[in-house]
């Protein structure tokens, strides 16, 4: 397609990252790539960062729509796809709904369990009144490890893996600094996989699975953005009626929160009996040189550029976000 077909199809977009979460670092690398590759491919593409400037300029500067590269909070949970729908700019990935509930993880896995994916067992705890008996009583419930988590929160921000009794109020004070709220969670044994979804719908299909496999099983965010010492496999190593099984499974996730235009679906497949369990999903996903989608999308034959005008074009407004059955 010319420069001037693509210029005509997209108008003028804004690509939105940096922004004001814990996750500006990672933001502004994902940002910056898509920004190059729009841009390679000839759509008129700018760069909006909310820290610096005010939504109200997007339309003020009549950008046609908006690439969301943010994550985290005021990026990916619903607040900025808000905004964007009062200002009637068609925006990627998922609605306000399905951002809001994707970025509440104790949310997410009560809709998926009721939609029939299964996902480690957990509990909620607030933290102004868990007391160190109750916190005790979750630990030998769950056993250790057990996995502490900042449900609002991404990257392996405010994630704790609690290996015994002694650590237990360091990684609850840990998780406590980014949330009211902590999810204790089951730790399952065995092998990280995800699964990119594109589409929407019936038309939502799952990108190849990719295996995750982090030195001593510690895929944190040193691990996950920045150290060549995690090994990817794409696709992962698995026979094709279980590949199937979780992709299916992602495709089910994905549409029991309402996503639309992308997400990533992440799972723990169990040692003992491969069975997959979720455990989160990211409707705005990471697009930087280590990041999992692009990976994904490659092994299928899509290259970064065309990765992103893909998801670009897949840009909404409003109910069709939201709905289930197209």
């Amino acid at each position: 397609m010319t420069n001037e077909k693509m210029k005509n199809e997209f108008g003028k977009v804004g690509v939105l990252f940096g922004g004001h979460s814990a996750e500006r670092e990672v933001s502004l690398m994902s940002g910056k790539g898509v920004l190059a590759a729009l841009q390679a491919k000839g759509i008129d593409a700018h760069a909006f960062d909310p820290a610096e400037r005010r939504l109200a300029e997007l339309a003020a500067e009549k950008f046609d729509r908006v690439f969301i590269a943010l994550h985290g909070i005021y990026g990916e949970d619903g607040s900025l796809q808000g905004a964007l729908e009062q200002l009637g700019i068609p925006y990627t990935g998922p609605g306000v709904m399905a951002s809001s509930i994707a970025m509440d993880k104790i949310m997410t896995k009560r809709i998926c369990l009721s939609n029939g994916v299964p996902t480690p067992a957990f509990v909620s705890l607030d933290v102004a009144t868990t007391t160190p008996e109750r916190l005790q009583e979750v630990a030998t419930e769950f056993g250790y490890p057990l996995m502490l988590k900042a449900p609002h929160e991404g990257s392996t921000i405010g994630i704790a893996r609690v290996e015994s009794a002694e650590a237990l109020q360091e990684g609850f004070a840990l998780c406590a600094r980014y949330d009211d709220v902590i999810l204790a969670e089951q730790f399952i044994k065995g092998r990280e996989l995800t699964v990119p979804v594109i589409g929407r719908g019936r038309e939502a299909r799952a990108l190849p699975i990719v295996e995750i496999r982090a030195p001593q099983g510690n895929y944190d965010y040193e691990h996950k953005y920045f150290s060549d010492d995690t090994e990817y496999l794409c696709p992962a190593p698995l026979d094709e009626t279980l590949t199937r099984q979780i992709q299916a499974l992602a495709v089910n996730a994905f549409n029991a929160i309402g996503c639309t235009g992308w997400a990533r679906v992440d799972f723990m497949l169990r040692a003992s009996d491969n069975a997959p369990f979720l455990l989160e999903i990211n409707t705005s996903p990471g697009m930087t040189s280590h990041s999992l989608v692009p990976m994904s999308a490659r092994q299928a034959g899509t290259g970064y550029e065309d990765l992103c005008v893909e998801i670009l074009r897949l840009a909404t407004l409003g109910l069709k976000k939201n709905v289930k059955g197209d």
